[in-house]
């Protein structure tokens, strides 16, 4: 009944609307009188949004923010709501002020959490429980209309949900077809991989041809995330219980055996190891010079790479086992509600419709750098085939997963298991030793951190 009366209150419902819906809720005449007079003349409009301001915050890049403010206008202007954005634009200052402004209770009504942060927060009880709302009639979406693999540390072992991914960005290979013709490469990688034959090997062949023209094969970025994707589609295991439970990746055969076959593509040249490209150059200047035939990035590189004459670039999946599609990493972020917001309706109103088809198409449509999070949304992908292979993104999306909530719910466990790995690529050090004490470092802190988020 209580989101009756605000859908009237906003102008979703007429009159009329309201008073056949409150009847068949089993309100009587006189109840429905006095809902309406507490309402004045019932509907006209100025609306649970209008009378009720919100406010709302993320980090971004200025042309991110400008379309986060576009949205927010037009919310404003549909729904006749008074919602402000509170931008705080360098991520790395984001989560402390957030933080801050929650101790302090003036912190944004809704507000973005990175997938690092999402653990603290819900461990923090400093945000609401989303699940009996997204099943109730305000929400704009439902759970099983998102990408199953998305939410990660924003969905507990028990299955409460705390916050919605806003949109992804799953992990491919860009590759750069100059840089593959000029090396003598023949087969073009999105074709091998529709026919369901690329393969490490055929991969590796030609990174064996790119390296004797002097330029960088792959580029493999120091970030534990990328190390996993290669595990993940060779079969390996990385944690234990469905993502929630311990890291496992040292009793994997099929991990293990990937993990040496990338130590031994650093330490013969044939791959090139992240950490060690000369500073201020980085895997997208590379790539954009045509120094490098692949690096592994989301759709965030596409703004970038579509402004540079002449370059030509495409997309294809992780090499794989199997030679087809396989699950690799999908960065992605949620949007959350302050459990201490004093206007909880006006607020979820504005979240679901943010992530909502209509929302994340506004969002990303025009040359946007992700990909919807929630099924339906796809030609904002596919506009404009650009790059060719468009799809991929799609199909990576759905067949991959953000990162697994034993690490993500895990403070700075990303980052520790990230600087465990260099002695390996960067010193020699032994990998099965490494990955030994990784799992001696990270299993009790994951054990403690789950205990905490049931």
């Amino acid at each position: 009944m209580h989101y009756l009366l605000a859908d009237l209150q906003a102008g979703r419902v007429t009159r009329r609307e309201f008073i056949g819906r409150a009847l068949a809720l089993g309100v009587s005449f006189s109840g429905v009188a006095a809902m309406l007079q507490s309402c004045g003349s019932g509907g006209g409009g100025s609306g649970s949004g209008g009378s009720a301001s919100i406010t709302w915050s993320t980090w971004g890049n200025p042309g991110e923010i400008a379309r986060f403010q576009a949205f927010t206008n037009k919310y404003n202007a549909d729904h006749k709501a008074n919602v402000k954005l509170v931008p705080i634009p360098v991520f790395n200052d984001y989560l402390p002020k957030i933080l801050t402004e929650l101790n302090g209770g003036v912190a944004p009504d809704v507000f973005y959490a990175d997938g690092t942060h999402i653990a603290r927060l819900i461990q923090n009880q400093t945000i609401v429980e989303l699940t009996p709302l997204l099943a109730g009639p305000r929400s704009q979406e439902k759970v099983d209309d998102y990408i199953s693999g998305l939410f990660s540390a924003a969905k507990t072992k028990s299955g409460k949900i705390y916050g919605l991914p806003v949109d992804c960005n799953p992990l491919v290979l860009w590759y750069n077809k100059k840089v593959l013709q000029e090396a003598g490469v023949t087969d073009d990688p999105a074709t091998l991989a529709s026919q369901g034959t690329w393969t490490k090997d055929t991969f590796a062949a030609m990174l064996e041809k790119v390296r004797t023209k002097g330029k960088y094969g792959y580029i493999l970025d120091d970030e534990a995330d990328r190390y996993w994707s290669w595990v993940t589609t060779h079969d390996g295991k990385v944690y234990d219980d469905n993502g929630y439970g311990n890291l496992i990746v040292q009793d994997d055969p099929n991990s293990v055996a990937i993990l040496s076959w990338l130590v031994d593509g650093v330490r013969s040249k044939l791959i090139t190891f992240g950490a060690t490209i000369n500073k201020g150059q980085g895997a997208d200047l590379a790539f954009m010079s045509d120094q490098v035939a692949f690096v592994s990035a989301g759709r965030w590189y596409l703004p970038e790479f579509k402004t540079v004459n002449g370059l030509q670039y495409d997309i294809v999946p992780w090499p794989s086992k199997s030679g087809k599609i396989a699950p690799a990493y999908v960065p992605a972020a949620f949007i959350v509600l302050n459990k201490h917001s004093k206007n909880p309706d006006a607020a979820f109103d504005f979240l679901t419709n943010f992530v909502s088809v209509a929302g994340q198409t506004f969002r990303l449509q025009g040359g946007g750098n992700a990909v919807p999070s929630i099924k339906g949304p796809d030609d904002v992908v596919l506009a404009g085939n650009n790059p060719a292979h468009a799809q991929t993104f799609l199909d990576a999306r759905n067949a991959g997963y953000a990162l697994f909530p034993a690490e993500m719910g895990t403070a700075a466990l990303s980052d520790d298991l990230k600087t465990a790995f260099e002695p390996v690529f960067l010193q020699g050090a032994d990998l099965k030793t490494a990955l030994a004490k990784m799992t001696q470092m990270a299993n009790p802190r994951i054990q403690q951190a789950q205990a905490q988020l049931q």
